[in-house]
């Protein structure tokens, strides 16, 4: 049933869900604020990255409340974030239902206690979950299909049995100070919601998301996807170097470049403005361009591998079963400058905004044969750093 922990002297025995709902003081961020329904598709990953903020949420008086229950249909690849969050009395009772390692995980502070309970079935798998959180009795039930997947209870002397004012949800984030939490852990989720039941309320939610919100596709698969704001960058110090001068550095990527758009990868030297390798993708035409110091080389084709290799005076490029090989004067010495660091990026040249740049890549390689580095991350990387690459250090 997972571990319970809980602080303060507190009895676990005993919950009423009004933890459900929430009323942390919590001040949106200026930005002008939509409303939206709880009941259809709702892709998480839209959130800022780096924040705890919630995407959307909304509340009710408590005395509109007459069931304590909650259900939705849940999909991510995403092993750790926030999925859904409540609080009553300004904060002082609250919860927050997160993944951590793909498992369910509740945090709850009630009065005097604070309680973290994790387990049931792992939800990364980008299948649809119905999941259902209900207060029966005294206890605080997590369903997970239709199973019970945690159940947690806890009473206090000090615990307020009537409740008076607002109860308030969230998703995608807290309205809690990150003191108040028992076990930290990282707020960002990219996974969708749908066919939410939130209370047995018809309350619209406020969002203040940029934009039109994102769709929740039919068909997702494992990988890492780069929207037009967002790449990761590495400093090739904190990657594998070349073991021989003949292998030289390999970085492999796969993925369908028929849903790609915009700059792949790029590679420049620290302080250096301009890359001294990028490649792109253009699908109208259907074009790949690699650019070596300024000078371009377009192959009119598509691919599902696409690998570059770095030797001391030459580039190869493969892309499925073709291969190129690029010697330029003045090329430079790619492994030694590779071991004194430069900055390779996925998705983006950093320092770029371009919205319409957009890519999908199932698995990404780097490294030398025998000194490989796999990184394989998840639907959704914004911002500098991803989450889910902890062999690699971002760099920032």
């Amino acid at each position: 049933m997972g571990s319970l922990k809980t602080m303060s002297g507190g009895l676990l025995l005993g919950l009423c869900l009004t933890l459900l709902g929430w009323g942390a003081e919590g001040q949106w961020n200026g930005r002008p604020k939509k409303e939206i329904s709880g009941s259809g598709p709702i892709n998480l990953g839209q959130q800022q990255r780096g924040t705890w903020w919630p995407l959307m949420q909304t509340r009710e008086n408590l005395t509109e409340v007459k069931s304590i229950k909650s259900m939705f249909q849940f999909r991510t690849f995403d092993p750790e974030g926030v999925v859904f969050y409540g609080d009553t009395r300004e904060g002082e009772d609250w919860f927050v239902l997160i993944l951590r390692n793909g498992i369910p995980e509740m945090q709850i502070g009630k009065a005097d206690i604070l309680v973290s309970v994790q387990g049931g079935p792992k939800l990364n798998d980008g299948k649809w979950h119905l999941v259902e959180i209900s207060s029966q009795g005294d206890f605080v039930v997590l369903e997970v299909d239709g199973q019970k997947g945690l159940v947690v209870g806890l009473k206090s002397k000090e615990t307020v049995e009537v409740l008076t004012g607002q109860i308030r949800l969230a998703l995608g984030g807290i309205l809690v100070s990150l003191d108040k939490l028992l076990i930290p852990f990282q707020p960002e989720m990219d996974g969708c919601i749908q066919k939410g039941n939130w209370l047995n309320l018809s309350t619209p939610w406020e969002t203040e998301m940029i934009g039109e919100p994102w769709p929740c596709y039919q068909n997702i698969q494992p990988g890492s996807y780069f929207p037009g704001a967002g790449l990761a960058a590495f400093n090739t110090t904190d990657l594998p170097g070349h073991q021989t001068e003949e292998s030289g550095i390999t970085i492999d990527i796969h993925g369908d470049s028929t849903k790609m758009e915009g700059t792949v990868l790029s590679l420049k030297t620290s302080g250096q403005e301009l890359p001294t390798v990028t490649v792109k993708i253009n699908n109208d035409p259907k074009k790949v361009i690699l650019t070596i110091l300024k000078r371009d080389t377009v192959t009119e084709q598509s691919f599902s591998r696409l690998s570059l290799t770095l030797l001391k005076n030459q580039v190869n490029m493969d892309i499925d079963d073709t291969h190129l090989t690029f010697e330029i004067d003045n090329i430079p010495d790619f492994p030694r400058s590779w071991k004194e660091g430069m900055i390779l990026a996925f998705g983006g040249l950093p320092g770029e905004f371009v919205r319409r740049y957009f890519k999908c890549f199932e698995d990404t390689h780097v490294g030398s044969i025998g000194g490989q580095v796999h990184y394989n991350g998840w639907n959704g990387i914004n911002g500098m750093v991803s989450k889910t690459s902890n062999t690699w250090k971002p760099h920032v």
